[in-house]
């Protein structure tokens, strides 16, 4: 087994920090990366102090709700906005940082990604929301998918 690449390297570390997850339905992990460091790292689940998903169930679920539809039912952050308010909570500049996400974010995740300056988004698994792809290369930034 040979030395994996950057790219490998940190979604390997997003996938690890995935499994911190407390959502039922998926575990997503997503870490920001400036000069070959991690900067921040966020997993989805349900805000500091308040019960995970998966001791008290998932609304979402109970109404079958698809995936990527009625964000606003759910109890938990996505991935992606707890690395971006991780990183605002210490302090950490990441304007420039490329995002290792295992999952595509979701259109709301993207809107907050562009404003926060992120450059470029690297992802190994889909999401269902169209929007989000159409906002990302709007701003000129090319999700790609390894």
């Amino acid at each position: 087994m040979g030395r994996p690449s950057w790219d490998e390297y940190f979604m390997d570390i997003a996938a690890l920090v995935a499994k911190r997850s407390t959502c039922r339905r998926r575990q997503v992990g997503a870490i920001l990366v400036g000069d070959k460091r991690v900067l921040a790292t966020g997993y989805n689940g349900a805000p500091t102090g308040i019960p995970h998903c998966l001791d008290v169930g998932c609304l979402r679920e109970d109404l079958n709700i698809p995936s990527g539809e009625r964000h606003e039912l759910c109890r938990g952050l996505h991935a992606e906005q707890n690395v971006i308010i991780q990183a605002a909570y210490h302090g950490v500049c990441i304007r420039g940082s490329t995002l290792y996400c295992t999952h595509l974010p979701c259109s709301i995740c993207s809107k907050m990604l562009i404003n926060a300056g992120i450059k470029d988004i690297i992802y190994r698994e889909g999401y269902a929301d169209p929007m989000a792809t159409e906002l990302l290369e709007i701003a000129g930034i090319r999700p790609i998918k390894i």
